[in-house]
């Protein structure tokens, strides 16, 4: 017996090591962001293009092209949920691990349903319209497949507060450099076809090879450490559905990611439209990537920073309030002055960094919050009906600019009335920053996280001997 008491202190103590020392390579970090660089090798082209290939190559309306966002996205929730359940509900875990093989085998799939989004068949209106859809919804379900998986590996890599940060940061690398890759390759190679009906999937094609080879590289790259398979138990994901409901740090996540995420895609859905219209400047989004990847570097190097001195709650505050200040200087004095635009428009991008990276430590320590109040863990679960949120988020980033673009008058490919141009000002600067402002007042006051209490929770997992 005394043997038996004798292994377990050792075990706690071995998991109290693991909690206070960081003990992720570097290489295992890179690998992990690669994984988000494939990830938006696919999923930035639809959300960038997709809504001006819509209505400008495919020529279906505006109002059609937001509406097959909101469905598509109110769909694709669903689907994470699914997904995340058959997730946690794995059993009989190989050596590929728990969440790894979704990457394996999902990456291909995904490539193909991407280029068939940005496909123009000859086809009626209506045919159009529902080719936009079905290709759509296809897109959005075969990337939940992967996307839950790899999301929910974050939390079995490591269970430090450091490593985790660290993830985070090496993961929005992974986004951004895709978001400027995308940014700055699609328009000019899209412009060497004479037939941007041919141009769009071939120039989507090569990126969506790309995007597969980095999934390849992540799935080899990383390691699940931490892995707790569930007993078998009669209803037990309805148990991990309703303690999430019940868990507050995850509900003030959700609202927070909500009106954040979508001010972030908003400005991406907006800004073609923004650039073409209001500054004359069609190209501009080529500019506007580089500049935008320019700081990324010095903004994650300031999230470290700030997160090591202030924590991972603070951090994020600090970014999404910079970012609200030069969003309102921008609307406020520079909105048609495309050179100060690009200079104020930088540092707001340097600041909305900071919270879109620290966004994915907080996830996984929610994870552990739950565990630790309800005595049930679920990775799984939990991001997906997080990711739930970051899609309900995107669907109205792409419903809102379509529905808006309608109501204020747009038309494609002519000179806008004044009002128009007043509409593409406060839609691209006004709405989210509003967003953004609500988003940091509920953060401040219900998010009940801290770094030194996520530590203290950890700690007590791990005499309570569940981790």
């Amino acid at each position: 017996m005394g043997d038996t008491v004798e292994k377990r202190e050792k075990r706690k103590m071995h998991k109290f090591n693991h909690i206070e020392d960081a003990t992720l390579s570097f290489k295992e970090k890179l690998s992990y962001g690669f994984g988000d660089l494939g990830n938006g090798m696919m999923f930035d082209m639809g959300q960038i293009y997709l809504m001006m290939f819509f209505t400008d190559i495919l020529g279906i309306s505006a109002f059609y092209g937001g509406l097959v966002f909101l469905v598509a996205k109110i769909f694709d929730a669903f689907v994470d949920t699914g997904v995340g359940t058959i997730v946690d509900s794995r059993r009989n875990i190989g050596p590929k691990g728990k969440f790894k093989p979704f990457i394996l085998y999902g990456t291909v799939p995904l490539a193909i349903v991407t280029v068939l989004s940005f496909t123009a068949p000859d086809f009626s209106y209506t045919g159009k319209v529902i080719w936009a859809f079905a290709t759509y919804l296809l897109f959005n379900a075969a990337y939940s497949v992967v996307n839950i998986p790899y999301g929910s590996l974050s939390a079995a890599m490591t269970l430090n507060a450091d490593d985790r940060t660290q993830l985070s940061v090496f993961r929005n690398l992974g986004s951004q450099s895709a978001l400027f890759i995308a940014g700055i390759v699609v328009v000019p190679m899209v412009a060497q076809f004479d037939n941007h009906a041919i141009g769009y999937p071939v120039v989507v094609a090569g990126m969506a090879i790309l995007g597969v080879i980095f999934h390849l590289i992540c799935y080899k790259g990383v390691k699940e450490r931490h892995v707790i398979e569930r007993p078998k138990e009669k209803g037990v994901n309805k148990k991990a559905f309703f303690n999430l409901v019940k868990n507050e740090a995850f509900a003030t996540l959700a609202i927070f990611t909500l009106l954040t995420i979508m001010s972030m895609f908003l400005i991406q859905s907006c800004q073609l439209y923004y650039f073409k219209y209001v500054l004359d400047k069609s190209n501009l989004v080529g500019l506007v990537s580089t500049l935008n990847f320019v700081v990324l570097l010095p903004s994650l190097y300031a999230t470290t920073l700030i997160s090591k001195k202030m924590g991972k709650k603070a951090t994020a505050m600090i970014g999404v309030a910079g970012f609200i200040v030069f969003e309102s200087i921008n609307f406020l004095f520079f909105s048609e002055n495309y050179i100060m635009f690009l200079v104020i428009n930088t540092f707001a991008q340097f600041f909305l960094v900071i919270p879109n990276t620290v966004i994915w430590a907080f996830i996984a320590d929610v994870v552990e919050y739950g565990q630790w109040k309800f005595g049930l863990r679920s990775e799984g679960i939990t991001y997906s009906s997080y990711s739930f949120t970051r899609k309900v988020s995107q669907a109205l980033a792409g419903f809102v600019p379509g529905l808006a673009l309608t109501l204020i008058g747009y038309t494609p490919n002519v000179d806008q009335t004044p009002g128009t141009i007043a509409g593409l000002k406060v839609l691209f600067f006004v709405v989210p920053a509003v967003a953004s402002l609500i988003a940091l007042i509920v953060f401040f006051i219900w998010y009940p996280l801290t770094d030194k209490r996520h530590k203290q929770i950890v700690k007590e997992l791990a005499l309570r001997e569940e981790l």
